[in-house]
Parts: structure tokens; C-alpha cells; sequence
């Protein structure tokens, strides 16, 4: 499974960079392969465990804040590992033909 999601936290100002670093510091800690990009971080592992990261970063992020917005988009492709990499450079490998 690979899964792009943000957890936003709500009622905390306009600044939530020291949220995002406590979610962002639970997904490094998973041990699960994951890219942070400016708006989304993608993970990807086995369904429990993916679910498992966004609940503890989520629950990381309400212990600094009393709400969270979160978005997740998952593509389920049993047997596919490396995903997180493989499917970049396929694009990548188009723009280059």
C-alpha cells in the first residue's frame, strides 16, 4: 500500500511547522520507506502498519493541538513493493523517451 497523507492541525495559528515536525518524526521513527514533500508525505507498507503510522502521528499532533484536519489517498496494489520510488521512475523514464 502506498499512501499520501497530511494531518493538519486546527486552532493552533497560522505557523504549524512544529506539528508537522512531531508527525513527521513518528512516520521517520516507523521505519516504514516515506517522502515529505511541501504539502503531502507518502508511506508505504502493508495496510496495518501504514494505518497504524497515520493513527500515531495523528495522535501526536492532538497532543500538541485539540484538532486535526487529515487527508489520505491510498493506491492498494497487491504484490507491488517500492512503489514509492518505481512509480516516479516510470514518469521519469517517459520524460525521457
Amino acid at each position: 500500500m502506498l499512501a499520501a497523507f497530511s494531518i493538519t492541525p486546527i486552532g493552533t495559528g497560522e505557523s504549524v511547522g512544529d506539528q508537522v515536525t512531531t508527525a513527521v518524526r513518528v512516520i521517520r521513527d516507523s521505519g516504514l520507506a516515506y517522502r515529505t514533500a511541501a504539502s503531502f508525505t507518502e508511506i508505504e507498507g502493508e495496510w496495518d502498519q501504514v494505518m497504524g503510522v497515520i493513527k500515531a502521528a495523528t495522535d501526536a499532533v492532538l497532543a500538541e493541538s485539540d484538532r486535526c484536519s487529515i487527508v489520505i489517498k491510498a493506491d492498494i496494489r497487491p504484490g507491488r513493493t517500492n512503489t514509492l520510488h518505481t512509480k516516479v521512475e516510470s514518469v521519469e523514464r517517459r520524460l525521457a523517451e
